[in-house]
């Protein structure tokens, strides 16, 4: 149980009743007077105090949370995969303030397909670990490099005004972007090429096997 104090209202009641009665029946426009007054209130209000004391009482105690802790992101246990993550979500989160900060619609969308592609990326190797080696440029150079272009291009188009080194490197920015795309979205591609073949593979066995068991159509039995 937890202890509460009730304050007494009756010091300010009483301090309040003697500035009232005098100004009903004594002057007040001297200094003498507003002393005298002064001094007659805190005397009345000590007075309501002790005749009025303040109320004590428990009140049920509150129970206190523990503090949050801040959220961690889970650990996969490779210690590499995990660097990969902490470095795609720096990556992506830079990506985000970059698209805040330019206003160009073309290269707006343009960070979102390469945030996008490289989220997809990441998950991708995060699901299968042997892959990481074929991304190790991607994110060692393609990545960074990218992001140090689009910075350049921010620092540049909030400067404001138009020069011939500014706009001569927003320009040669602007068109790599399409390149920087397409090179991401091949990225993603050749994570899928062992699976491509796979599937390649399986599809031509099962045709044939199809076509030997003559359950494979007139198409696919010609074949």
């Amino acid at each position: 149980m937890a202890k509460a104090v009730k304050k007494s209202p009756a010091p300010l009641y009483f301090a309040a009743a003697v500035w009232l009665l005098w100004g009903f029946f004594l002057p007040l426009y001297r200094i003498s007077d507003f002393l005298l007054v002064t001094a007659g209130s805190i005397l009345a209000g000590v007075l309501g105090k002790k005749i009025f004391p303040d109320e004590t009482y428990e009140t049920a105690g509150t129970v206190q949370e523990p503090p949050k802790e801040e959220k961690k992101a889970e650990s996969t246990g490779d210690p590499e995969i995990d660097a990969l993550i902490a470095e795609r979500d720096k990556a992506v989160s830079e990506m985000r303030r970059l698209n805040d900060a330019i206003e160009d619609p073309t290269i707006s969308a343009q960070i979102d397909r390469l945030e996008t592609d490289t989220q997809k990326i990441v998950w991708h190797v995060v699901e299968h670990p042997e892959k990481l080696s074929q991304i190790r440029k991607f994110m060692n150079y393609y990545l960074p490099t990218t992001l140090k272009l689009l910075n350049a291009y921010d620092r540049m188009d909030d400067a404001g005004i138009s020069g011939e080194n500014i706009d001569s490197t927003k320009e040669k920015v602007e068109k790599m972007m399409g390149t920087i795309v397409t090179a991401f979205d091949r990225q993603l591609d050749a994570l899928f090429g062992d699976e491509a073949l796979d599937i390649s593979t399986d599809i031509t066995v099962m045709e044939q096997m199809l076509a030997r068991e003559g359950l494979g159509g007139t198409q696919m039995t010609a074949n």
